[in-house]
Protein backbone atom coordinates (compact mmCIF):
# COMPACT_ATOMS: atom_id res chain seq x y z
CA UNK A 1 0.00 0.00 0.00
CA UNK A 2 1.42 3.29 -1.14
CA UNK A 3 0.62 5.99 1.72
CA UNK A 4 0.15 9.67 -0.69
CA UNK A 5 0.39 12.77 2.40
CA UNK A 6 -2.16 15.26 2.08
CA UNK A 7 -0.85 19.03 1.04
CA UNK A 8 -3.33 20.44 3.49
CA UNK A 9 -1.57 19.24 6.83
CA UNK A 10 1.80 18.61 7.96
CA UNK A 11 1.04 15.69 10.91
CA UNK A 12 0.15 13.04 8.43
CA UNK A 13 3.09 13.62 6.70
CA UNK A 14 4.99 13.20 9.72
CA UNK A 15 3.24 10.00 10.28
CA UNK A 16 3.98 8.74 7.00
CA UNK A 17 7.66 9.82 7.32
CA UNK A 18 7.99 7.49 10.69
CA UNK A 19 6.08 4.88 8.55
CA UNK A 20 7.93 4.22 5.83
CA UNK A 21 11.53 4.24 8.22
CA UNK A 22 9.91 1.59 10.71
CA UNK A 23 8.41 -0.74 7.60
CA UNK A 24 12.16 -0.67 5.91
CA UNK A 25 13.65 -3.68 6.83
CA UNK A 26 16.69 -2.78 9.04
CA UNK A 27 19.96 -3.08 7.42
CA UNK A 28 21.89 -6.18 6.75
CA UNK A 29 24.42 -6.28 9.29
CA UNK A 30 27.83 -4.63 7.80
CA UNK A 31 31.13 -6.76 6.57
CA UNK A 32 32.91 -5.64 9.22
CA UNK A 33 30.95 -6.29 12.12
CA UNK A 34 30.38 -10.13 10.62
CA UNK A 35 31.49 -12.75 12.91
CA UNK A 36 33.85 -14.54 10.31
CA UNK A 37 34.30 -18.19 10.71
CA UNK A 38 36.54 -20.94 9.37
CA UNK A 39 35.66 -22.44 5.85
CA UNK A 40 36.98 -25.89 5.12
CA UNK A 41 36.17 -28.09 1.95
CA UNK A 42 33.40 -28.41 -0.98
CA UNK A 43 30.46 -28.29 1.86
CA UNK A 44 31.29 -25.19 3.91
CA UNK A 45 32.24 -23.09 1.42
CA UNK A 46 29.16 -24.19 -1.28
CA UNK A 47 27.16 -23.79 2.11
CA UNK A 48 28.58 -19.80 2.41
CA UNK A 49 27.78 -18.93 -1.13
CA UNK A 50 24.16 -19.53 -0.74
CA UNK A 51 24.35 -18.36 2.48
CA UNK A 52 25.32 -14.92 0.76
CA UNK A 53 23.30 -15.07 -2.30
CA UNK A 54 20.83 -15.01 -0.18
CA UNK A 55 21.91 -12.32 2.19
CA UNK A 56 23.15 -10.50 -0.92
CA UNK A 57 19.45 -10.86 -2.40
CA UNK A 58 17.93 -9.54 1.43
CA UNK A 59 20.21 -6.97 1.08
CA UNK A 60 19.01 -5.54 -2.80
CA UNK A 61 15.52 -5.74 -2.08
CA UNK A 62 16.12 -3.22 1.20
CA UNK A 63 18.08 -1.19 -1.19
CA UNK A 64 15.83 -1.26 -4.03
CA UNK A 65 12.90 -0.19 -1.30
CA UNK A 66 14.92 2.34 0.61
CA UNK A 67 15.16 3.61 -3.14
CA UNK A 68 11.99 4.25 -4.42
CA UNK A 69 11.10 5.34 -0.69
CA UNK A 70 13.51 8.17 -0.89
CA UNK A 71 12.41 8.84 -4.52
CA UNK A 72 9.01 9.19 -3.73
CA UNK A 73 9.47 11.87 -0.83
CA UNK A 74 11.83 13.83 -3.04
CA UNK A 75 8.76 13.60 -5.51
CA UNK A 76 6.28 14.38 -2.30
CA UNK A 77 8.46 17.55 -1.52
CA UNK A 78 8.99 18.94 -5.32
CA UNK A 79 4.95 18.90 -5.39
CA UNK A 80 4.71 20.72 -2.18
CA UNK A 81 7.24 23.10 -3.46
CA UNK A 82 4.55 24.10 -6.18
CA UNK A 83 1.85 24.34 -4.18
CA UNK A 84 3.50 26.54 -1.52
CA UNK A 85 4.66 28.51 -4.22
CA UNK A 86 1.01 28.81 -5.54
CA UNK A 87 -0.31 29.31 -2.54
CA UNK A 88 2.17 32.28 -1.80
CA UNK A 89 1.02 33.68 -4.82
CA UNK A 90 -2.73 33.57 -3.53
CA UNK A 91 -2.09 35.43 -0.43
CA UNK A 92 -0.26 38.11 -3.01
CA UNK A 93 -3.28 38.71 -4.48
CA UNK A 94 -5.05 39.06 -1.31
CA UNK A 95 -3.02 41.46 0.03
CA UNK A 96 -3.57 43.68 -2.93
CA UNK A 97 -7.18 43.16 -2.59
CA UNK A 98 -6.88 44.16 0.89
CA UNK A 99 -4.81 47.17 -0.14
CA UNK A 100 -7.60 48.40 -2.64
CA UNK A 101 -10.49 48.24 -0.27
CA UNK A 102 -8.12 50.46 2.50
CA UNK A 103 -7.30 52.94 -0.58
CA UNK A 104 -11.63 53.04 -1.42
CA UNK A 105 -11.90 53.94 2.46
CA UNK A 106 -9.64 56.38 2.65
CA UNK A 107 -10.45 57.82 -0.77
CA UNK A 108 -14.32 58.15 0.73
CA UNK A 109 -13.00 60.00 4.17
CA UNK A 110 -13.87 57.31 6.47
CA UNK A 111 -17.16 57.38 8.75
CA UNK A 112 -17.69 61.65 8.27
CA UNK A 113 -17.61 61.32 4.83
CA UNK A 114 -20.14 58.53 5.22
CA UNK A 115 -22.14 61.18 7.50
CA UNK A 116 -22.09 63.51 4.82
CA UNK A 117 -23.44 60.78 2.21
CA UNK A 118 -26.20 60.36 4.65
CA UNK A 119 -27.49 63.57 5.05
CA UNK A 120 -27.38 64.75 1.17
CA UNK A 121 -28.65 61.42 -0.20
CA UNK A 122 -32.25 61.08 -1.52
CA UNK A 123 -32.08 57.67 -0.18
CA UNK A 124 -30.40 57.06 2.85
CA UNK A 125 -31.03 53.16 2.68
CA UNK A 126 -29.05 52.81 -0.62
CA UNK A 127 -26.00 54.12 1.35
CA UNK A 128 -26.39 52.52 4.14
CA UNK A 129 -26.83 48.97 2.00
CA UNK A 130 -23.40 49.60 0.04
CA UNK A 131 -21.19 50.51 3.20
CA UNK A 132 -22.87 47.30 4.57
CA UNK A 133 -21.91 45.45 1.31
CA UNK A 134 -18.27 47.17 1.39
CA UNK A 135 -17.86 45.45 4.52
CA UNK A 136 -18.97 42.16 3.94
CA UNK A 137 -16.36 42.50 1.19
CA UNK A 138 -13.65 43.43 3.67
CA UNK A 139 -14.28 40.87 5.88
CA UNK A 140 -14.33 38.33 3.48
CA UNK A 141 -11.15 38.95 1.83
CA UNK A 142 -9.66 39.42 5.40
CA UNK A 143 -10.90 36.07 6.75
CA UNK A 144 -9.68 34.52 3.02
CA UNK A 145 -6.67 35.98 3.55
CA UNK A 146 -6.24 34.30 7.24
CA UNK A 147 -7.11 31.42 5.60
CA UNK A 148 -4.22 31.31 3.20
CA UNK A 149 -1.96 31.90 5.21
CA UNK A 150 -3.19 29.12 7.44
CA UNK A 151 -2.55 26.72 4.38
CA UNK A 152 0.72 28.43 3.47
CA UNK A 153 1.60 27.57 7.08
CA UNK A 154 0.83 24.19 6.71
CA UNK A 155 2.08 23.45 3.33
CA UNK A 156 5.13 24.90 4.75
CA UNK A 157 5.44 22.15 7.52
CA UNK A 158 4.65 19.21 5.16
CA UNK A 159 7.62 20.49 2.69
CA UNK A 160 10.25 20.61 5.29
CA UNK A 161 8.87 17.00 6.90
CA UNK A 162 8.94 15.50 3.19
CA UNK A 163 12.65 16.67 2.48
CA UNK A 164 13.45 15.87 6.00
CA UNK A 165 12.48 11.92 5.07
CA UNK A 166 13.73 12.24 1.27
CA UNK A 167 17.52 13.09 3.10
CA UNK A 168 17.23 10.53 5.69
CA UNK A 169 15.90 8.01 3.29
CA UNK A 170 18.70 9.05 1.09
CA UNK A 171 21.36 8.22 3.91
CA UNK A 172 19.48 4.85 4.95
CA UNK A 173 19.91 4.43 1.29
CA UNK A 174 23.78 4.69 0.90
CA UNK A 175 24.28 2.55 4.09
CA UNK A 176 22.15 0.00 2.52
CA UNK A 177 24.02 0.59 -0.86
CA UNK A 178 27.68 -0.15 0.72
CA UNK A 179 26.58 -2.94 2.66
CA UNK A 180 25.43 -4.45 -0.20
CA UNK A 181 28.67 -3.90 -2.32
CA UNK A 182 30.31 -5.48 0.96
CA UNK A 183 28.07 -8.68 0.81
CA UNK A 184 28.62 -8.76 -3.20
CA UNK A 185 32.29 -8.40 -2.22
CA UNK A 186 32.34 -11.66 -0.39
CA UNK A 187 29.96 -13.57 -2.31
CA UNK A 188 32.94 -13.00 -5.40
CA UNK A 189 35.31 -14.16 -3.17
CA UNK A 190 33.68 -17.50 -2.17
CA UNK A 191 31.94 -18.28 -5.49
CA UNK A 192 36.00 -18.38 -6.67
CA UNK A 193 37.19 -20.80 -3.66
CA UNK A 194 33.57 -23.28 -4.59
CA UNK A 195 34.68 -23.02 -7.75
CA UNK A 196 38.29 -23.98 -6.81
CA UNK A 197 36.77 -26.96 -4.59
CA UNK A 198 34.65 -28.39 -7.88
CA UNK A 199 37.62 -28.43 -10.18
CA UNK A 200 39.44 -30.29 -7.52
CA UNK A 201 36.07 -32.36 -7.48
CA UNK A 202 35.99 -33.28 -11.24
CA UNK A 203 39.85 -34.04 -11.64
CA UNK A 204 39.71 -36.46 -8.51
CA UNK A 205 36.46 -37.73 -10.53
CA UNK A 206 34.28 -38.09 -7.10
CA UNK A 207 32.22 -35.88 -6.10
CA UNK A 208 33.39 -34.15 -2.34
CA UNK A 209 30.27 -33.92 -0.78
CA UNK A 210 26.53 -32.88 -0.83
CA UNK A 211 25.87 -29.40 -0.30
CA UNK A 212 22.65 -28.96 2.30
CA UNK A 213 21.36 -25.61 1.14
CA UNK A 214 19.72 -24.14 4.69
CA UNK A 215 16.74 -23.92 5.96
CA UNK A 216 15.14 -23.65 2.54
CA UNK A 217 16.42 -27.20 1.34
CA UNK A 218 12.97 -29.23 0.35
CA UNK A 219 10.63 -26.10 0.86
CA UNK A 220 9.21 -26.12 -2.59
CA UNK A 221 7.36 -22.72 -3.89
CA UNK A 222 4.67 -25.08 -4.50
CA UNK A 223 4.16 -28.30 -6.40
CA UNK A 224 2.90 -32.06 -5.63
CA UNK A 225 5.32 -32.43 -3.37
CA UNK A 226 4.31 -29.22 -1.13
CA UNK A 227 0.66 -31.19 0.00
CA UNK A 228 -0.54 -30.42 -3.96
CA UNK A 229 -0.38 -27.07 -3.39
CA UNK A 230 1.21 -24.50 -6.34
CA UNK A 231 2.69 -26.03 -9.73
CA UNK A 232 3.55 -29.42 -10.83
CA UNK A 233 6.84 -28.15 -12.72
CA UNK A 234 8.71 -25.00 -12.42
CA UNK A 235 12.34 -23.89 -14.06
CA UNK A 236 15.68 -25.21 -13.01
CA UNK A 237 16.55 -21.45 -11.69
CA UNK A 238 14.97 -18.32 -11.12
CA UNK A 239 17.10 -15.92 -12.17
CA UNK A 240 18.86 -16.73 -16.10
CA UNK A 241 19.35 -15.24 -19.59
CA UNK A 242 18.65 -18.09 -22.04
CA UNK A 243 21.77 -19.02 -24.05
CA UNK A 244 22.68 -22.43 -26.80
CA UNK A 245 19.60 -23.80 -27.37
CA UNK A 246 18.67 -27.30 -27.61
CA UNK A 247 20.00 -28.87 -31.44
CA UNK A 248 22.15 -25.34 -31.82
CA UNK A 249 25.29 -26.25 -33.86
CA UNK A 250 28.50 -25.20 -32.53
CA UNK A 251 32.75 -26.43 -32.15
CA UNK A 252 31.89 -27.00 -28.51
CA UNK A 253 29.62 -29.84 -29.13
CA UNK A 254 30.77 -33.47 -30.94
CA UNK A 255 27.17 -33.40 -33.25
CA UNK A 256 24.39 -30.54 -31.88
CA UNK A 257 23.51 -29.20 -28.23
CA UNK A 258 21.83 -31.60 -26.68
CA UNK A 259 19.98 -29.27 -23.91
CA UNK A 260 19.07 -25.66 -22.76
CA UNK A 261 21.60 -23.53 -21.14
CA UNK A 262 20.88 -21.24 -18.93
CA UNK A 263 23.47 -18.52 -18.24
CA UNK A 264 23.71 -17.95 -14.59
CA UNK A 265 26.36 -17.20 -11.55
CA UNK A 266 28.23 -19.43 -10.22
CA UNK A 267 26.88 -20.66 -7.39
CA UNK A 268 23.26 -19.64 -8.04
CA UNK A 269 21.04 -22.13 -6.66
CA UNK A 270 19.55 -25.05 -9.10
CA UNK A 271 16.56 -26.43 -8.55
CA UNK A 272 14.25 -29.72 -9.53
CA UNK A 273 11.73 -28.85 -12.34
CA UNK A 274 9.22 -31.36 -10.74
CA UNK A 275 8.71 -34.08 -8.03
CA UNK A 276 11.00 -37.10 -8.17
CA UNK A 277 13.74 -39.04 -7.24
CA UNK A 278 17.79 -38.63 -7.49
CA UNK A 279 19.14 -40.86 -10.60
CA UNK A 280 22.22 -40.54 -9.89
CA UNK A 281 25.26 -37.73 -8.75
CA UNK A 282 28.36 -37.78 -10.41
CA UNK A 283 31.88 -35.66 -10.93
CA UNK A 284 34.17 -36.24 -13.76
CA UNK A 285 33.75 -36.34 -17.41
CA UNK A 286 32.40 -33.62 -19.81
CA UNK A 287 28.99 -32.61 -17.94
CA UNK A 288 31.69 -31.79 -15.07
CA UNK A 289 29.37 -32.52 -11.55
CA UNK A 290 25.98 -33.25 -12.58
CA UNK A 291 22.34 -34.48 -10.87
CA UNK A 292 20.07 -36.59 -12.99
CA UNK A 293 16.69 -36.86 -11.32
CA UNK A 294 13.94 -39.30 -12.34
CA UNK A 295 10.68 -37.42 -12.10
CA UNK A 296 7.34 -39.27 -11.49
CA UNK A 297 5.98 -39.28 -15.26
CA UNK A 298 8.54 -41.49 -16.25
CA UNK A 299 10.71 -38.81 -17.73
CA UNK A 300 14.31 -37.51 -16.35
CA UNK A 301 15.73 -34.43 -16.11
CA UNK A 302 19.37 -33.69 -16.32
CA UNK A 303 21.59 -30.36 -14.37
CA UNK A 304 25.40 -30.38 -15.73
CA UNK A 305 28.24 -28.47 -14.97
CA UNK A 306 27.44 -28.26 -11.37
CA UNK A 307 29.81 -26.35 -9.03
CA UNK A 308 28.20 -28.41 -5.99
CA UNK A 309 25.39 -31.38 -5.53
CA UNK A 310 22.87 -30.61 -3.35
CA UNK A 311 21.06 -34.47 -2.94
CA UNK A 312 22.77 -37.44 -2.92
CA UNK A 313 21.60 -40.96 -4.77
CA UNK A 314 18.18 -41.86 -4.23
CA UNK A 315 16.96 -39.21 -2.51
CA UNK A 316 13.65 -37.94 -2.69
CA UNK A 317 13.54 -34.77 -4.17
CA UNK A 318 10.01 -32.03 -4.34
CA UNK A 319 9.06 -30.02 -7.15
CA UNK A 320 11.33 -26.39 -6.87
CA UNK A 321 13.97 -28.05 -4.13
CA UNK A 322 17.50 -26.74 -4.81
CA UNK A 323 19.38 -29.56 -5.57
CA UNK A 324 22.70 -28.45 -6.83
CA UNK A 325 24.83 -24.94 -7.50
CA UNK A 326 25.65 -23.87 -11.17
CA UNK A 327 29.26 -23.77 -11.81
CA UNK A 328 31.68 -24.09 -14.53
CA UNK A 329 32.78 -27.63 -14.40
CA UNK A 330 33.87 -29.94 -16.96
CA UNK A 331 33.68 -28.79 -21.03
CA UNK A 332 31.97 -25.20 -19.91
CA UNK A 333 33.86 -22.00 -21.24
CA UNK A 334 31.80 -19.93 -18.34
CA UNK A 335 29.37 -20.04 -15.96
CA UNK A 336 25.80 -21.49 -17.02
CA UNK A 337 23.43 -24.68 -16.00
CA UNK A 338 23.37 -26.92 -18.90
CA UNK A 339 19.68 -28.69 -18.66
CA UNK A 340 18.13 -31.67 -20.59
CA UNK A 341 14.75 -33.16 -20.04
CA UNK A 342 15.39 -37.09 -21.13
CA UNK A 343 13.50 -40.26 -22.06
CA UNK A 344 16.25 -42.45 -19.96
CA UNK A 345 18.84 -41.37 -17.96
CA UNK A 346 21.67 -41.63 -20.58
CA UNK A 347 22.73 -39.30 -22.62
CA UNK A 348 21.84 -39.02 -26.15
CA UNK A 349 17.67 -39.73 -25.28
CA UNK A 350 17.15 -36.09 -24.68
CA UNK A 351 14.12 -33.78 -26.07
CA UNK A 352 13.74 -29.98 -26.70
CA UNK A 353 13.11 -28.88 -23.08
CA UNK A 354 12.16 -25.67 -23.76
CA UNK A 355 9.23 -27.12 -25.63
CA UNK A 356 8.59 -29.63 -22.82
CA UNK A 357 8.56 -27.52 -19.87
CA UNK A 358 6.18 -25.70 -22.14
CA UNK A 359 3.74 -28.26 -22.57
CA UNK A 360 3.78 -28.88 -18.88
CA UNK A 361 2.97 -24.89 -18.36
CA UNK A 362 6.19 -23.58 -17.73
CA UNK A 363 6.91 -20.62 -20.52
CA UNK A 364 10.52 -19.75 -19.56
CA UNK A 365 11.84 -16.05 -20.38
CA UNK A 366 13.62 -15.61 -23.53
Amino acid sequence: MVLRPRASAGRPLLVLVVAVLVLLPPPPQAAGHERHERHDGPVAVGAEVARLYDEAGRATDAYEQGRRAAAAQRATAARLQEELGEKRREVALLYDRVGEVARVQYRTGGSLAMTARLLLADDPNEVMRAQRLAGQAARSVNRLMEQARAAERRLTVAEQNARAAWHALDLRTSRLAAIKRGIEARLVSAQQRLHAEAQRSVAAGRCRGTVRLGRRDGKAPGGRGAGGRGPAWVAPVTDYRLSARFDSAGGRWSHRHTGQDFAVDLGAPVRSIGAGRVQSVSCGGAFGIEVVVRHENGWYSQYAHLSAPGVGKGERVRTGQWIGQAGTTGNSTGPHLHFEVRLTPQYGSAVDPVRWLREHGVRLRE
